[in-house]
């Protein structure tokens, strides 16, 4: 099999960060394209960096290209948007819709999405909704293989300080081993783990459309 091209849009986030790491390593992946709003500061040999702007569509085709695999990892968070719904929409769901309408029309052939545990478009929580929003929107495009992770809380340090975060995840690894059955799915899982998982799924041939929860991503793992 030739080395595949990939793009990863969130290259600068926690998960976004380690499949990036990852991939660099890894000699499936030929060319590894990041689409980020400021560069990093960091260079490889398979790496390209395409600084773009996203909400101009002409700019965001031309640099995402051509390729064989797209790996979305984008979010933002309340704080960063400062409160600004339609802006937190704007990175949630305009930028990994317009990915897949880019991606299928330049003939790549798998696209995988971060999205959340408990993503229901039906749900009366604004994320979760949001999450369960793009995710129904994505089913129409018809790549030979698409795949959502719905991980539960992501563990691992961050760029950037979110207050409270520490204790979060401490308190969420502790609860993670009482959560059986139907809420296994809201187990903690570390973003490194997450990003391997993304990787082996890339690998294989699923076709359709696929939602991989806790039990899954660890599954791929193994």
């Amino acid at each position: 099999m030739k080395e595949q091209t990939a793009v990863i849009i969130g290259a600068s986030g926690l998960t976004g960060n380690h499949l990036v790491n990852q991939m660099l390593q890894d000699d499936y992946f030929g060319t590894v394209r990041i689409l980020v709003r400021k560069e990093l500061n960091f260079t490889h040999p398979k790496l390209q960096q395409q600084i773009v702007d996203f909400n101009n569509i002409d700019d965001y085709t031309q640099k995402l290209g051509e390729g064989d695999i797209i790996f979305c990892c984008i979010g933002t968070t309340t704080k960063k948007v400062k409160g600004n719904m339609a802006a937190y929409e704007k990175v949630d769901f305009d930028i990994p819709y317009n990915a897949a309408a880019i991606g299928i029309a330049n003939n790549f052939k798998k696209f995988l999405m971060i999205s959340s545990a408990g993503a229901n478009a039906n749900s009366n929580n604004f994320y979760l909704k949001l999450k369960g929003r793009i995710e129904n929107a994505l089913k129409q495009f018809s790549f030979e293989s698409m795949i959502i992770f719905r991980p539960g809380l992501l563990l691992g340090k961050r760029n950037e300080y979110r207050w409270g975060e520490n204790i979060l995840q401490n308190a969420t690894k502790f609860l993670s081993h009482f959560l059986f059955g139907s809420l296994q799915k809201y187990h903690s899982i570390e973003a490194k783990d997450v990003a391997g998982a993304m990787i082996a799924a890339s690998k294989k041939i699923l076709p359709g459309y696929h939602i991989f929860e806790y039990p899954e991503i660890k599954k791929l793992l193994t």
